[in-house]
């Protein structure tokens, strides 16, 4: 992955030059002409098209938007309820991602997402514990998070 982004920037800094415009705008003229080349040129480069990974974040980006959107709208609506008849709760949710970076970033989406709380994560690092302020089904919970959250960021890392 890195090798192909390096060398699509060195096609951005090349188109730069040789169009003699040396412009953001002419480096990302370069830059895209260079995603169309390496697209292109993709069956023989050993590694797998990089801009898939792009594709990935920004659709985890816009799977946090969404749920931060919907869990404040949920939270507004408990806070607007004249009576709490909510059932908060700790559950512990398995999890398959391996590395550390990938677990603190699935513990900080679910922390920054209004109603939920990373606790805690077990030494051998297969569960990540969480505090939600409802939890009316425990089994729908944890596919949700492991459908989305986990699911996405699977994606990322590849």
């Amino acid at each position: 992955m890195t090798f192909q982004l390096i060398i699509n920037i060195i096609i951005g800094i090349v188109w730069m030059f040789l169009s003699e415009n040396y412009t953001f705008v002419s480096f990302l003229c370069g830059f895209v002409v260079g995603i169309f080349l390496l697209y292109l040129l993709n069956r023989f480069i050993p590694d797998s098209f990089y801009f898939r990974y792009v594709n990935a974040i920004l659709f985890l980006i816009y799977l946090f938007i969404k749920e931060l959107i919907l869990a404040n709208i949920e939270v507004l609506k408990w806070v607007y309820k004249p009576k709490l008849d909510m059932q908060p709760g700790i559950i512990a949710v398995p999890i398959d991602l391996k590395r550390n970076w990938e677990i603190t970033l699935l513990a900080n989406l679910i922390t920054l997402t209004p109603g939920t709380l990373s606790v805690d994560i077990s030494r051998d690092q297969r569960y990540i514990y969480i505090h939600a302020i409802d939890l009316p089904d425990v089994n729908d919970t944890i596919m949700s998070i492991k459908d989305s959250f986990e699911k996405a960021i699977r994606e990322v890392t590849g």
